[in-house]
């Protein structure tokens, strides 16, 4: 039976770190705007779906949220004492290295069956200008196996976030959440194809906005 909630004490958290850290660190440091915050559903299994420039970008999408997002994580950080606990209750879960397709898909489908939102960026892998130029099937595919909803977001700025040292540059952000999207009826490729496309159309259309 699928949950309509995240775990009380993964809702703790994630408020916790949110207003103490993330965000005056986002408003302040960043200046980031967020637009579309009433399109993010506060209950029920959802798949997140965004683009990916940076590696600031899981906490960036998960704050916006307004709950706790669970992105995937390599297996071996879940072998470090307390980092193993604390990751787990902020919803990540950890994909082996070598079989990420697979593993990736399966974890995500038990964090939405616990009733999670699952993020998962668009293109696979980070891209130089934030855009998405090769959408990838796998979220369209889990949504597809959940019967879950999609929900594009658009990072805007990320690219731009380059460490000097361990401090990276003060740069603004803006973060756009578009509508809901519902899943593909199936998982015949054709259809993966034009749900996957639609989603990288609107987060681009999006980042196309800027600042």
């Amino acid at each position: 039976m699928t949950r309509n909630r995240e775990p009380v004490e993964s809702l703790v958290l994630y408020r916790l770190l949110k207003w103490s850290v993330i965000v005056p660190i986002l408003r302040f440091y960043f200046r980031c705007r967020v637009y579309g915050q009433e399109n993010v559903p506060l209950e029920g299994p959802l798949v997140v779906v965004s683009n990916h420039a940076s590696d600031l970008d899981p906490p960036i999408v998960s704050v916006c949220m307004r709950r706790p997002l669970a992105f995937m994580a390599k297996e071996e950080l879940f072998q470090v004492p307390f980092l193993k606990e604390f990751i787990s209750l902020y919803g990540a879960y950890p994909v082996k290295r070598g079989s990420a397709d697979r593993s990736a898909i399966r974890s995500a489908l038990n964090s939405l069956a616990e009733g999670w939102a699952a993020g998962i960026f668009l293109q696979g892998t980070r891209t130089p200008d934030g855009r998405i130029t090769e959408p990838k099937l796998g979220a369209a595919l889990i949504a597809a196996k959940a019967k879950v909803p999609l929900l594009p977001v658009s990072l805007w700025g990320t690219h731009a976030v380059k460490r000097q040292g361990i401090i990276p540059n003060p740069v603004p952000l803006t973060v756009r959440i578009g509508e809901i999207i519902p899943p593909p009826e199936s998982t015949n490729k054709k259809e993966l194809e034009t749900v996957s496309q639609k989603c990288a159309d609107i987060i681009n259309k999006m980042h196309d906005l800027g600042r």
